[in-house]
Formats: structure tokens, C-alpha cells, sequence
């Protein structure tokens, strides 16, 4: 069979994303400190953003034929969605010129209605500074200040040196037996247990702190860590030949000691949270608030929109200008849209969560994407980028958007039961048990069952598992 090419026609259907659909998605999923970063960048490149502040005044704008040009020849896509041009959500550009407000609902108008901050957080200062300030102030000569600065550069977070002896005399151009006797005294140092090599020396140092070098302690330290490990008291008593209440006794010390010493210094901050909804309750009903703040009033510029209608500029201007029209208008728009959303969505979930925000995480309905795409009307998809990584104050605490959805367990009624709810009902039944007689997993499926939660034993494990509870065997005590 001979080849041959050949032109045809043929018609198809794809969904074209265009630069500015893509660019309302991409808006929908960021947070809103994100979000104000990309503002203030397009509020650097665009000459025709501006913002608008508190003392400008509305009627300094004027006529907007040529903005309205720009939109005929444009498109538009609500809830990101193809539509023509024309539509009448883009009619009245005035407001664009004007300023633009998000908001979809109700917002706090001043500072005594939202909520305040408990407290002003600092930066607190991390484990190597104050380890470096006991140096300093301790009596070192200058050579060991070096050698010591060398070892406390070498400390994790956790309080344990990393690097060997070998390394930092090699650092230092000199010999180990002058770098120990610095990592003797450096391990005197606050908190206590500070700069061991291992987690053996760590509690060593902690144990002979409190002065019992010589006794059950220090032995099982330095002869019978692993079968501590594995909880088995009987051999340990028997090697050392002591009783098993003495064994039981060291073993309560041993545990009151800290593995990770330098943890109080920990170097992670904290970060506070802010909400992109507030949600509060007004009578008998929940009002949806969008926290608007530091996101600024956007603006096409009359000065340049007035200069193009004029024909004051030439035809190089005029395009460039257009274009930045067009991104302006654009911007603004997919705000407004990605505000809309998140009003809707937010809305959407305090229908179906409403036992919760009246009565609290035991009441948390299972509620999965298409539920709340189908009640507003949405695809899935858009409804995952808007909560994804924002969050909403309730009367029942903070909680991240993806919170509210989780999967169902039946019950023996015929309903379903979230299974965050579940996850905190097991978190309960294990912090009341016996600690000598914990609750294996088929027990704990046993009592939620008579509860009426149909739920089997490796469903139980792993949600335990996820909340990093350990097993029956782990969490026993012995004394």
C-alpha cells in the first residue's frame, strides 16, 4: 500500500487554558499572605495597578470608553469556566477605575471585632547561644574558648555531638586528648546531658548529675540498655543480682530523664496562623466573614486609560498600555472571583457542619469534595484548590478547610459517623485505660461497636498509628 500525505478538516473539542484562566486558578489556591505577595509584584510591574488609599477620592475618574474596548475584545471565565465577552458581570468598569472591593460577604470593620492576639512572639534564643554564653562566661583561656566554640558549632538541636573527636582536633590543628577535657566541661553546661555522643552518654550524664554513679542506675545504663529497651526487668535483675523492686525503681528514674536535652531550645518558631474565614455566630445562625486584611483596593490608572483615549500617546504606547490593561483588569477580576469562591465554599461546609460548630468535633459529619461541588454547583477540583492551605476561625477553635472532610463509618443505626470523630474517641478510651492493663486494638473495636460503630481491628490500629499511639505492649507500665 502506497503512502501518500494529504490535508483534512476536522473538528474537535478541548478545553484551551488560556493565560488568564490559568492565572485564576493559580490565584484560587494560593493563601492570602501569598496572594498579597502577588499583588505587590503586579503592583511593581504594571504601571496602570494601582491602589488605592483611604484619601483618594472616587471622583477623580473619568469616562472608561476605552477600557470597555479592551473587554469587548477579551475573555472572561466564572468559576473558571469559558464565557463570552459580553457578559454582564463585566459591564460596569467605572468600579474597576474607581477601586475594586473582594468581598463576597461580611467583614470585620474594625480591630475590636476580630479576634486578638494572645501574646507578642519573639525570637528566643536557640540552644548554641546559650551554650556560647556559658563559654564566654565560664573560665576558659582563649585556646579552649576555641576549641569549645568548635565542639558547641558541631551540637545538634537535639543537645548530641555530631562530629567526632578525630574531626574537630583535626579543625582545630591540634591533638584529642586536648579537645576532651573541654568536651568534659562543655557537658556541664545547661541543660544537663548536653553534648553526648550517644544516647548511652546522654543519660550518663544526667544520671551522675543527680549523684548516682555506682548505683542500679549507672549499671543498667552501661550494661543492660537493650533489654531496657525491650522491658525485660527479670533478666536485668537477675544479671546485676538485685530485686526486682530495685529494678523497677531505676527504670521509673530512667524514664524521668530527657533523651533530647537541647528540645527546650528548639529553634523552630512558632507561626501564627491567619485566617482566611471568620465564622461567627449572630442569633440562631452563622455568619461567614472573609478576612480581607492587607489585601489592597486595586485600580485600573484614569491617568494612563485617559492618555490612550486622548490619542496623546503613539501607536507603540498605545499597545503596550492596552496590554497592561487587560492584565490589570484580569488581576482584579480573578481576586474577585477566588473571594467568591471561598465565600461559597465556606458557606457551603457550615451547612453541612453545622452539629459541629454548635456542639464540637463529636458531631463532625463525614463530608467528602462532591458533596459541596454539588451544592454550589462547582467541579471538584476547584473546590480542593480553595482549601487547600486555608484555614477558618470557628467557635470551636481554628481548623485547616481539608479538616471538614473525611471519610464515614456506618454505625449500627444506619448513620455515619466522621472518622476524625472516631480518631478522637480512641485517643479517649486509651488515655482513661489501666496503664498496667492497657486496651489491645480488639478491645478498642469492641467497646466503639457497642457504641454503635462498626469498626474492625486494623481499622482501630490504624488510626492509631496515625496518631502515633503506641500499641498495647508499648504503652504498658510495669510500676
Amino acid at each position: 500500500m502506497a503512502l501518500e500525505m494529504r490535508q483534512q478538516m476536522k473538528m474537535t473539542q478541548q478545553l484551551v487554558m488560556t493565560p488568564q484562566l490559568q492565572q485564576a486558578i493559580k490565584l484560587l489556591q494560593l493563601t492570602r499572605i501569598e496572594l498579597q505577595d502577588v499583588v505587590r509584584q503586579e503592583l511593581e510591574e504594571n504601571p496602570l495597578l494601582e491602589e488605592e488609599t483611604e484619601t483618594e477620592d472616587a471622583s477623580d475618574t473619568e469616562s472608561t470608553d476605552s477600557v470597555d474596548k479592551e473587554v469587548e475584545s477579551g475573555e472572561e471565565a466564572d468559576d473558571f469556566h469559558e464565557v463570552e465577552a459580553g457578559d454582564d458581570t463585566l459591564r460596569d468598569w467605572d468600579s474597576y477605575l474607581d477601586g475594586y472591593s473582594y468581598s463576597s460577604g461580611e467583614q470585620y470593620s474594625g480591630d475590636d471585632e476580630r479576634p486578638s492576639f494572645e501574646s507578642m512572639l519573639t525570637r528566643k534564643g536557640t540552644l548554641i547561644d546559650h551554650l556560647l554564653w556559658q563559654l564566654h562566661m565560664g573560665p576558659f583561656s582563649l585556646e579552649e574558648v576555641r576549641i569549645g566554640e568548635e565542639i558547641i558549632g558541631n551540637i545538634d538541636e537535639g543537645g548530641y555531638l555530631r562530629s567526632s573527636l578525630e574531626e574537630i582536633s583535626q579543625a582545630c590543628s591540634i591533638t584529642e586528648t586536648e579537645v576532651l577535657p573541654v568536651l568534659e566541661r562543655i557537658q556541664e553546661f545547661d541543660p544537663t546531658g548536653v553534648g553526648a555522643r550517644d544516647l548511652r552518654e546522654c543519660l550518663l550524664i544526667q544520671a551522675r548529675f543527680l549523684g548516682m554513679q555506682g548505683g542500679v542506675v549507672e549499671r543498667i545504663l552501661l550494661s543492660h540498655l537493650k533489654e531496657l529497651e525491650t522491658r525485660n526487668y527479670k533478666q536485668i535483675s537477675r544479671e546485676l543480682g538485685v530485686d526486682l523492686n530495685q529494678v523497677y525503681i531505676a527504670t521509673k528514674i530512667i524514664a524521668g530523664l530527657d533523651p533530647r536535652p537541647g528540645r527546650v531550645f528548639g529553634s523552630d518558631e512558632v507561626h501564627y496562623i491567619s485566617p482566611d474565614i471568620f465564622v461567627s455566630k449572630v442569633g440562631d445562625d452563622y455568619v461567614v466573614m472573609l478576612n480581607e486584611e492587607g489585601l489592597p483596593n486595586l485600580k485600573v490608572s484614569p491617568f494612563y486609560a485617559e492618555a490612550r483615549t486622548n490619542g496623546s500617546v503613539d501607536s507603540r504606547a498605545e499597545e503596550y498600555i492596552g496590554e497592561k490593561i487587560r492584565s490589570a483588569l484580569w488581576l482584579i477580576k480573578s481576586i474577585q472571583q477566588r473571594q467568591r469562591t471561598i465565600y461559597k465554599v465556606a458557606k457551603s461546609i457550615i451547612r453541612f457542619q453545622r452539629e459541629f460548630l454548635d456542639y464540637g468535633i463529636e458531631y463532625l459529619r463525614p463530608l467528602v469534595l462532591r458533596d459541596v461541588a454539588d451544592d454550589i454547583g462547582m467541579h471538584e477540583s476547584t473546590i480542593s484548590r480553595v482549601t487547600t492551605n486555608k484555614y477558618m476561625q470557628t467557635p470551636q477553635g481554628l481548623y485547616e478547610l481539608k479538616y471538614f472532610f473525611n471519610s464515614g463509618l456506618a454505625t449500627s443505626g444506619g448513620d455515619f459517623v466522621a472518622s476524625e470523630s472516631v480518631k478522637i474517641r480512641i485517643r479517649e478510651i486509651i488515655e482513661k485505660e489501666d496503664p498496667q492493663k492497657p486496651f489491645s486494638d480488639q478491645k478498642i473495636a469492641e467497646m466503639l461497636m457497642g457504641e454503635t460503630v462498626n469498626i474492625a481491628r486494623r481499622t482501630v490500629t490504624k488510626y492509631r498509628e496515625l496518631m502515633r499511639l503506641g500499641s498495647s505492649s508499648e504503652r504498658k507500665r510495669h510500676f
